[in-house]
């Protein structure tokens, strides 16, 4: 993390696919060879758990299990457990550059339970090993992957009693009784780690270097919560006391009520942090650089009473600041890569932490038009920071600036000597040129796209995470103007 380089944001669920959402497929390493082409260093992607309810990479059943989307289908054809037949067979929706989550979840769970029953995977010396080193995270997630089938996918709350709080004898009756479907889910896991190393090991070989995502808060439906119940902030029936959330801020008017369960800090601190340090090591082994999603969480977090309708109803509450850190720099050495993710409401002692660890924070040039002197203007940059044009939260740049107020457009224009006839290049070239030590680009903005093209929208319920890239707009000829860019600002 020393030189200046450069890279591109593109979710793994963004890829070019033939079954319905971007993977582990020909078309992740092709696209590792498109950023080589193109002189890039990083590859920036979203969280890889498994996704619940909205879809979105930042709720997860699993802070350690990976995405079964993202297995690769050719791949379990290839090794004999899938017929490429009944993969085409799928309806995989229409739009190649949308994900149809509803079809996804319905074509693709059969297929990988085939793959699973012709593979007798038990055999496997690799797949053993793999359950022997995981066990302590697998057992654990296999079983509650199993359980919320066998109770036709309600939340772990609404469980029967014995097995909601995970009494012994419920929790040895159900290994039992659901002993295939456990198998089943630790197959999943072993084909999506077995993947995704293989690609990450292609892209390093390469010099592509992965920076991946770890969300500050984990999901109530999840089996860290269930499994890890005395971390959380829960009462006597395991239901939420205070959830997560932001005040008002620049994403939202009213701020957002995220509904995640808190954690209970004083229970971290006597275990040393030990869950999250496991965390990291995971997140560590999976991406070279890692960024911490909501960092300010980590310092200070806004809580929220479970019954509020709003976030608005919330109050700031101490973190663990600087001795998770400290904790973290002896878990894993004085310069853990890490970039922490710093906007919305940052106050001096946010800034002091991650200042005082080193942490590279994150300039956002879209925030950089509305003020008359903002901090995300590249000459107010630090060198120790990352420059992105927009992130996975922001509008794409084309569409931002098709909607932002003309003071904002005006002072583009006049900033970056432009007509602003193609202002997400306009935003490329000002981000490389900028002082940050990072910079890094969503991939819609190589494309120009509009706000069709845009991949999340914080607070709004649906109709999220569903962008798709099409294979024919990765031509050499973006890759030679974007290297051009990249060797001209010394990146």
């Amino acid at each position: 993390m020393s030189e200046r380089a450069a890279g591109i944001l593109m979710p793994i669920s963004s890829l070019p696919s033939d079954y319905g959402i971007g993977c582990f497929s020909k078309s992740a390493y092709e696209f590792v060879d498109w950023l080589k082409e193109a002189g890039q260093t990083y590859w920036q992607i979203l969280p890889l758990g498994p996704t619940s309810y909205g879809d979105s990479p930042y709720q997860s059943f699993s802070t350690f299990a990976g995405n079964p989307y993202f297995i690769d289908l050719d791949t379990l054809v290839e090794e004999g457990v899938l017929d490429k037949k009944d993969c085409e067979k799928v309806n995989w929706g229409k739009k190649p550059d949308e994900v149809d989550y509803e079809k996804i979840y319905k074509g693709r769970y059969p297929l990988l339970r085939k793959a699973y029953e012709n593979s007798d995977i038990s055999k496997n010396p690799d797949y053993q090993k793999f359950v022997a080193e995981n066990s302590w995270w697998l057992s654990d997630y296999a079983l509650f992957m199993a359980l919320k089938s066998h109770f036709n996918n309600v939340s772990w709350g609404e469980w029967e009693t014995d097995i909601k709080f995970r009494k012994p004898e419920a929790m040895s009756q159900y290994e039992e009784q659901l002993s295939d479907d456990i198998g089943y889910w630790k197959f999943i896991q072993f084909e999506f780690y077995r993947q995704w190393n293989a690609l990450k090991q292609y892209a390093n070989s390469n010099g592509i270097e992965i920076i991946g995502d770890i969300p500050i808060y984990m999901g109530y439906d999840s089996v860290d919560v269930w499994a890890n119940q005395g971390e959380f902030q829960l009462d006597e029936n395991l239901t939420l006391i205070k959830v997560a959330g932001v005040p008002p801020d620049a994403f939202s008017d009213a701020g957002q009520k995220w509904g995640n369960p808190l954690y209970d800090w004083k229970y971290h601190k006597k275990t040393n942090y030990e869950w999250w340090m496991e965390r990291f090591k995971t997140q560590f082994l999976l991406s070279d650089i890692v960024r911490i999603d909501h960092f300010r969480g980590l310092e200070s977090y806004w809580e929220i009473p479970a019954d509020s309708e709003t976030a608005l109803n919330g109050k700031w509450v101490d973190g663990p600041k600087d001795e998770f850190f400290e904790v973290l720099i002896k878990t894993f050495g004085e310069e853990p890569p890490i970039i922490a993710e710093d906007l919305g409401i940052i106050t001096d002692d946010v800034r002091a932490l991650r200042d005082k660890f080193g942490l590279p924070g994150m300039k956002i040039l879209q925030f950089a038009f509305e003020d008359e002197d903002s901090n995300y203007l590249p000459y107010n940059q630090p060198y120790n920071c990352v420059c992105y044009t927009g992130t996975h939260d922001n509008d794409t740049t084309t569409g931002w600036y098709a909607t932002a107020s003309e003071k904002a457009r005006d002072k583009v224009r006049r900033y970056m000597n432009t007509d602003a006839s193609q202002v997400s290049w306009d935003f490329i070239r000002t981000c490389f040129g900028s002082p940050a030590r990072f910079a890094i680009i969503p991939v819609q903005d190589l494309f120009c796209q509009g706000s069709d093209c845009r991949m999340n929208t914080p607070g709004k319920a649906d109709g999220n995470w569903a962008y798709r890239m099409k294979k024919e707009l990765l031509t050499s000829d973006v890759a030679k103007r974007l290297y051009d860019v990249t060797k001209l600002y010394g990146r």
